[in-house]
């Protein structure tokens, strides 16, 4: 470890020591009657070649910096929009000097032209849009458009593809204003060459109509719109990527892209078996809408439970095998000014190897267990959304968005347990989802908007659950005395229909040019149908049903919230504010094997927001609500449901709403003058009545039926990122704290767990055009738990470096290593591991082909840890991936 990072400080020596030599060139911009003038441009080209060697953008004082090499001669240039571009001729001075030029610019009697400059700048700024220009920030090593956002200022891309801006994440992804796979960023980041993009545009306080743009608190709604560069319209381009391993190791991901004026056409593939999977279940969540809250300006919502998602839960960095095929479609057309449509669709299989191995400890019975699991799981996985969007005139507004998502999974799973011995369970589901959105947006005049949304949602599963084992199950807690026989087969069979309607009307009436009310006036109804049955299959083919109602369940659930709501939204100088609040009538029907219960009550839910604008890239808010929470059937059906072959679960007919107390106060600061970024978070959640559960614990078998709490739960969330760019080096520091307090039921013992969560990281990285480039990091993450039972501390260190240099004109080769120190403090053990990926990438100069020599885990390391604690028990798990593979790529662009 003290070798390696003396390597780093060597690096980081050298590479200050390369460009200490140099003069800071500072100053204001102001007007002829001198007034500042924030978000000027100032950019220095080199004189001999006219290309760019550094820029500044003015902050509100109308101050500039910039960072020039010695002994060289500039030409500085100046430009504001409506004012006359100045233009200075410069020659730096040797050794380190720092100097001062202030510039006035005059004001433009005609604008039209002002536009019309010769060159380039990096960062343009027009109201809510931030405007990047590409080539300014690159190096030419650039594969994707991932790679493009990470070297912008205020951009950050996390491993998962997610998008951030000034620490808020992006929503939206569209090219030359079109959507592409509309509803998440990775599709985009991950497959956009880099080569294609001209500009990056970020358009912040988005929305899509924009007759409620500035109504509401849009302040953290951001899309991007990515540019194409000129050649890339009306022209096929793309990339076609195949590659082979010497251990039948394969990877084939062809990928095409045709953008017009009235319509634009995107295919994505992607086949291999070196465990790069291009959807995962995150990606659900995204292109589908998740589980989100139509309804979240009434401050209610029913949590759905059903296991309705068919998707592998599996990490990708855990396979042990894994082979994917991947497809995906987007089409844009707009018929006319007015109308235009929007779809995609993609279809995902995969099949996956998992092996673990597990210690787990029970420490509420003192039972110990060693586990060993194999699995193998399938899935297939559809989805199909279509949007479209009609607006003859800027008064009207109509959308109608539909997603279909079908998918098919198969799970099976070869257990050996120390306690039960060998056992073989089999899970297949089929669920089948349809949504439907329209929105109608019409104003009637100078004052008064309305809008209306109504959405459907239809879910149907019908999972099943088998476990064969020569042990009987649950024996130890006499759940289910099963028939005495030679081998134990146990299915549970259940299906869950469910149907949800919203529907929703706003109006809007604006005061003045600074405030408005809203009126909303909402209702949410659900059905749930919800049939299960478990028996047992002996082994002459019969089988033995357990005729008991405790066993089985036969429920249909109904829920209906009819609420109104009012905001008034008023913005005074530099504060934005909304109170409000909303009026619920919650009712629940909920009938089962024949016996109907009802439920009725009222809430009052306040909410309250503000916001103080410093300036335009610096603000501070705080939010404050109340929202009201309900279960959905799977927690009301009283039935025990088979979770897996150790546990079974009920419900309560008398559970109540939950009310959850969210307070909330954040901080972003965007300062384009000296290039920091920050963003600062902090939450506190108190949940009263909380729905819990009370479990019974015998030896390693549980029953479990949810509770509302009389002891509240809170968590506290802190979170704090900073970007710093220093010449040619960006720094990045974060850190996340959370602190939990949350109360269960144990053996008819309350418990309560503290839960103490931090993650620190540090990053400094390059951003040399000629010289190789680095990023340098360390994290370090802290878990501390403290039980009833048992308190653990989990500490796991990670530093890591990754690399980037050009040689023999041709060459790229890239390399990342991480290393890992895990401790379990609690139980003075842990381990070390590492891992190394690499590539070479040769490609002649404006050649379309590229030859690419990888290595993924080239250490050979087999396994990763992880750890979970609770009340229950405190587990460890090794997970056994994938070994060292080694290909041959080509890539050919299109």
């Amino acid at each position: 470890m003290k070798v390696k990072f003396s390597i780093w400080y060597v690096l980081l020596f050298v590479s200050f020591s390369a460009f200490a030599q140099h003069t800071t060139l500072e100053g204001t911009v102001t007007d002829q009657a001198g007034n500042s003038l924030e978000m000027a441009n100032v950019i220095a080209l080199i004189s001999d070649s006219g290309k760019m060697e550094s820029y500044s953008v003015t902050n509100d004082q109308g101050k500039f910096k910039i960072i020039l090499p010695q002994n060289q001669t500039y030409t500085i240039k100046v430009s504001y929009l409506g004012f006359t571009t100045e233009v200075l001729t410069y020659t730096t001075p040797a050794g380190n000097q720092t100097k001062t030029q202030n510039f006035k610019l005059k004001e433009k009697s005609d604008q039209l032209n002002e536009v019309e400059l010769k060159y380039t700048m990096p960062i343009t700024i027009k109201g809510d849009t931030i405007v990047y220009n590409a080539d300014s920030f690159t190096t030419g090593n650039e594969k994707k458009l991932e790679d493009v956002l990470e070297k912008l200022p205020g951009v950050e891309v996390n491993d998962d593809g997610q998008v951030e801006v000034e620490g808020k994440e992006v929503s939206k992804v569209m090219v030359n204003g079109k959507n592409f796979f509309e509803g998440d960023t990775k599709l985009a980041v991950k497959n956009i060459p880099a080569n294609a993009v001209d500009k990056v545009e970020v358009l912040k306080n988005y929305s899509e109509v924009n007759q409620l743009k500035g109504l509401e608190n849009d302040q953290d709604a951001i899309a991007l719109n990515i540019k194409l560069k000129q050649g890339k319209e009306n022209f096929w381009f793309g990339e076609i990527t195949a590659g082979g391993g010497a251990e039948k190791n394969y990877l084939v991901h062809p990928k095409v892209f045709y953008y017009s004026p009235k319509k634009s056409l995107n295919i994505l593939t992607d086949l291999n078996n070196i465990g790069q999977a291009p959807f995962t279940i995150r990606d659900y969540f995204k292109f589908s809408g998740g589980l989100s809250n139509f309804m979240r300006k009434g401050g209610s919502s029913v949590r759905l439970n059903s296991d309705q998602l068919g998707i592998s839960l599996l990490n990708n960095d855990k396979l042990y095998t894994s082979i994917d095929r991947f497809a995906a479609v987007n089409f844009n057309y707009s018929f006319s000014k007015v109308f235009d449509i929007s779809t995609f669709a993609i279809f995902s299989d995969s099949d996956t190897r998992m092996k673990t191995d597990t210690y787990r400890n029970y420490t509420a019975t003192e039972v110990e267990e060693y586990q060993q699991n194999r699995a193998l799981q399938s899935n297939q996985f559809a989805m199909l959304k279509f949007r479209s969007t009609y607006k003859p005139s800027d008064k009207l507004t109509w959308n109608y968005n539909a997603i279909v998502k079908k998918s098919k999974q198969n799970d099976v799973n070869k257990t050996f347990s120390s306690i039960n011995n060998n056992i073989d369970t089999d899970q297949r589901q089929d669920p089948f989802g349809v949504n439907q959105t329209t929105d109608f947006y019409y104003t009637l005049n100078e004052k008064h908007i309305l809008t209306s949304s109504l959405q459907h949602t239809l879910d149907q599963n019908n999972p099943m659950y088998n476990a064969l084992s020569a042990e009987e199950f649950f024996e130890k807690s006499e759940l289910l005395n099963m028939q005495p026989d030679a081998w134990y087969d146990l299915t549970q069979d259940k299906s869950i229909n469910t149907n949800k309607l919203d529907f929703k009307l706003d109006y809007f009436y604006l005061l003045n040019a600074k405030s408005n009310l809203n009126f909303t006036l909402g209702n949410t109804y659900l059905s749930q149908k919800l049939e299960s049955d478990m028996f047992q299959t002996l082994s002459n083919g019969t089988t033995y049903s357990f005729d008991n109602e405790v066993l089985q369940n036969d429920a249909a659930f109904k829920s209906n919230d009819v609420f109104l709501a009012l905001r008034y939204n008023l913005k005074y100088n530099k504060w934005s504010i909304t109170p409000g609040f909303s009026v619920h009538h919650f009712g629940i029907d909920d009938t089962q094997f024949g016996t109907a219960q009802k439920q009725s009550l009222y809430k009052l839910l306040p909410t309250f927001y503000t916001e103080y604008q410093f300036k335009q890239s610096r603000s501070m808010r705080f939010e404050y609500g109340i929202t009201s929470e309900f279960s959905d059937i799977n927690r009301y059906a009283t039935g025990l449901l088979l979770n897996s072959y150790q546990s079974l679960s009920g419900g309560s007919r008398d559970l109540k709403n939950m009310l959850n107390h969210s307070y909330t106060l954040s901080y972003f600061d965007f300062n384009m003058y000296n290039f920091t970024n920050l963003s600062l978070f902090a939450t506190y959640q108190k949940s009263m009545e909380a729905v819990k559960f009370s479990t019974q614990l015998v030896e390693n078998e549980s029953v479990s039926y949810p509770v509302n709490s009389l002891y509240p739960d809170e968590s506290f969330t802190g979170r704090i990122n900073g970007s710093k760019k220093i010449k040619k080096f960006d720094f990045t520091v974060s850190s996340t704290w959370m602190y939990g307090l949350n109360h269960n039921f144990l053996n008819n013992v309350q418990t309560l767990s503290k839960t103490l969560t931090q993650s620190y990281s540090f990053d400094v990285g390059t951003r040399f055009k000629q010289w190789p480039n680095f990023n340098i990091g360390y994290d370090y993450s802290v878990n501390n738990y403290t039980g009833t039972n048992r308190n653990s501390k989990y500490v796991t260190q990670k530093p890591y470096i990754k690399t980037e240099a050009n040689f023999l004109k041709n060459f790229t080769w890239t390399a990342d290593y991480t290393f890992y120190n895990y401790e379990d403090r609690g139980l003075s053990t842990g381990n070390t591991y590492s891992f190394l990926n690499s590539k070479l990438y040769y490609q002649k100069e404006k050649s379309k082909w590229e030859f690419i020599l990888s290595g993924n885990n080239i250490l050979g390391k087999g396994s990763q840890n992880t750890n979970y604690s609770s009340d229950i028990l405190i587990s460890t798990t090794r997970y056994h991936i994938l070994p060292p593979i080694y290909m041959l790529s080509v890539k050919y662009d299109i």
